[in-house]
C-alpha cells in the first residue's frame, strides 16, 4: 500500500454497528463485560479505546512498522522511552535538541542517576568515544531543532546495532512523508505529532512506533501504567488531519524551498539553515535519507542584537510569532526566548542557536503571500 493511500486508510475499517466510513469518536472512559474479564478488547480508556487504536494502527503504517502507541503529548511518549532505563545508564544524544527534551533529560531524569552525553553528531563515529559498560540508547534528531542539522541515521544505526543500544530517532521535523528511521535501523520513532501529523494546531499528542513486540510490550505497559494517553476527540482530530498528510507536506516542501531561496540572497539574512542547499555541510545525507527537504528553516539575522531581532518577529502579518510548528499556517519562533528558553545560554550558543536567530515553520499559504510578509518583516 503506498503512503497517500495508508494515509487515508491504515488502521481503519467501516464501523461494524453502523457502517460509518469515518471512525466514530468513542467518546467512553468505561466498557461493558460480559462477564468478569470477558469483554470485547476494552476494558478502560486509559489503556485502550477504539478511535486511538485505530490511530495507532494507522500511526504504525506511516512508519513502516508493526506497533504504534500514541501519547497525550510529544514529551509523554519521550518521557517513556527514558523509563525503559535504570540509575547508572547513560545516554548518548545531540547537542542541538528541542528545548522541551533537553529540560526533561537535565532537570528529571538526571535527579535519577542517568547521565546525558550531548555531542555533534554531524560525524556518526563521534559517538564511538562516548560509549561503556553503562551506555543504554542513544537519540538523536533529524533535522535537528533549530539549526537543521542532519544526522545520518544509518550509520548512527550500525554503531548502536555493535553495541546493543537502543535507537530512537524523533522524526518530528521530517515526518514520515519525508523520511523513515525504522527503514534506516532505527528501533523507535517518536513523534510530536501535534506538529505534521496532526497538522492543524488543534491538537496536542506524541507517538512512539516500533516492530520489536518485546520492546512493545515494556513501553505499552509504561503507557497505561503511567497514563500519560490521548482522549478519543483529539485521536480523531489527528486521524482527520493525517488524511490530508502527503498533500500538505507536498506544499510545505515546494513553499519552503521558495523561501529558502529567497532568504539565501537577502543582504540581512547571515546564516541560513535548510538542508536542502548543497552547500549545506550534510546535504549528501539528507539527499539519501530523505525524499524532500522539508519547511522548516532557521536563520540569523546580520548584525542584529536582541531587541532588534524581536523587533522583525513582531512584524510578520501572515506568519505567527508563535510556538509550535508543522500546521497549515506559517510561523515564526524565537528559540531563545520561546522553545529553548529552558537551555543556558552558553549550551544553545555553543549548538549555533543565538539571540540573533529566528525559525521558520512555512505552511501552506499562497507563496507570494508569504514573501511579502518577509520582505515586509525584515526591510
Amino acid at each position: 500500500m503506498k503512503f497517500a493511500t495508508k494515509a487515508i486508510h491504515a488502521g481503519q475499517e467501516p464501523d461494524p454497528t453502523t457502517g460509518a466510513v469515518m471512525t466514530p469518536i468513542y467518546q467512553t472512559s468505561t466498557y461493558w463485560q460480559k462477564s468478569p474479564g470477558e469483554h470485547k478488547g476494552y476494558e478502560y480508556s486509559r489503556g485502550t479505546n477504539p478511535t486511538r487504536t485505530a490511530l495507532e494502527g494507522c500511526l504504525a503504517a506511516l512508519e513502516n512498522a508493526r506497533y504504534g502507541l500514541a501519547f497525550s503529548s510529544g514529551m509523554g511518549a519521550t518521557d517513556a522511552v527514558m523509563k525503559l532505563l535504570r540509575p547508572g545508564d547513560e545516554v548518548i544524544t545531540g547537542d542541538d535538541l528541542y528545548g522541551g527534551s533537553y529540560r526533561m533529560f537535565t532537570k528529571i531524569f538526571a535527579n535519577y542517576g542517568i547521565k546525558f552525553h550531548f555531542i555533534n553528531l554531524s560525524d556518526p563515529e563521534t559517538i564511538r568515544q562516548y560509549i561503556n559498560g553503562n551506555t543504554k540508547q542513544v537519540w538523536i534528531e533529524t533535522p535537528t531543532n533549530p539549526t537543521m542539522q542532519i544526522v545520518d541515521i544509518e550509520h548512527i544505526a550500525r554503531i548502536a546495532k555493535e553495541h546493543g543500544l537502543l535507537l530512537t530517532v524523533d522524526n518530528t521535523f521530517a515526518s514520515p512523508y519525508l523520511q523513515n528511521p525504522i527503514d534506516l535501523g532505527a528501533d523507535i520513532v517518536m513523534h510530536s505529532v501535534t506538529k505534521y501529523l496532526g497538522g492543524h494546531s488543534d491538537v496536542v499528542m506524541g507517538a512512539l512506533m516500533l516492530n520489536d513486540e518485546e520492546l512493545y510490550a515494556k513501553l505499552r505497559f509504561i503507557y497505561n501504567a503511567c497514563g500519560a494517553t490521548p482522549g478519543p476527540m483529539d485521536s480523531f482530530l489527528v486521524l482527520r488531519g493525517i488524511k490530508t498528510l502527503h498533500l500538505r507536506m507536498k506544499a510545505h516542501c515546494d513553499n519552503g524551498r521558495k523561501i529558502a531561496g529567497f532568504l539565501k540572497g537577502h543582504p540581512k539574512v547571515g546564516k541560513l539553515y535548510w538542508p536542502g542547499f548543497e552547500d549545506h555541510p550534510n546535504h549528501a545525507v539528507a539527499k539519501r535519507q530523505m525524499r524532500d527537504f522539508g519547511g522548516m528553516i532557521s536563520f540569523t539575522l546580520k548584525d542584529a542584537a536582541l531587541e532588534d531581532t524581536f523587533a522583525v518577529a513582531s512584524k510578520f502579518r501572515v506568519f505567527s510569532l508563535a510556538e509550535s510548528l508543522g500546521g497549515v499556517e506559517s510561523l515564526v519562533n524565537h528559540p531563545v526566548t520561546m522553545t529553548h528558553a529552558s537551555i543556558p545560554k552558553e549550551v544553545r550558543e555553543k549548538a549555533g542557536v543565538a539571540d540573533n536567530l529566528l525559525r521558520l515553520s512555512v505552511g501552506v499559504e499562497d507563496i507570494e503571500d508569504l514573501l511579502a510578509d518577509l520582505e515586509a518583516a525584515l526591510g
